[in-house]
């Protein structure tokens, strides 16, 4: 597991160095071609693959147990997350506030951590 911790904790700081200077540079880049605002604005991805790359490593040293909860962890978050996001856009229709797409992977991290703390449970 620590080698996993490694790895995440390295493309969460990528990550977030990444998209601090992206979105300073968006700031200067308001004249700039499409192109090139595309690219900086985008930037962060490069990071983000990293981190599905350890988690995707990390699965595959996995036991056939722990392999099961995450599977049903995932299952979970993925219901909970088109659930919640999917209400949330019908209220929106009737005039609640906008919330911008960048928030659905925070609820989907959330809905997974959810769903571990569930299956985890359920093992014991």
């Amino acid at each position: 597991m620590n080698r996993y911790y490694l790895e995440i904790g390295a493309a969460l700081i990528l990550y977030t160095v990444a998209l601090v200077a992206s979105l300073v540079a968006s700031q200067y880049l308001m004249d700039a071609n499409i192109i090139l605002r595309s690219a900086v604005a985008l930037t962060p991805i490069l990071p983000a693959g990293l981190m599905c790359w350890a988690i995707v490593r990390n699965m595959r040293r996995m036991d056939e147990m722990h392999l099961r909860i995450q599977f049903e962890a995932l299952g979970f978050a993925f219901a909970a997350s088109a659930l919640l996001t999917f209400s949330y856009g019908f209220l929106e229709n009737i005039g609640a506030p906008h919330i911008p797409w960048t928030c659905v992977w925070p609820v989907m991290a959330l809905m997974w951590i959810l769903g571990l703390q569930i299956a985890r449970r359920r093992y014991q």
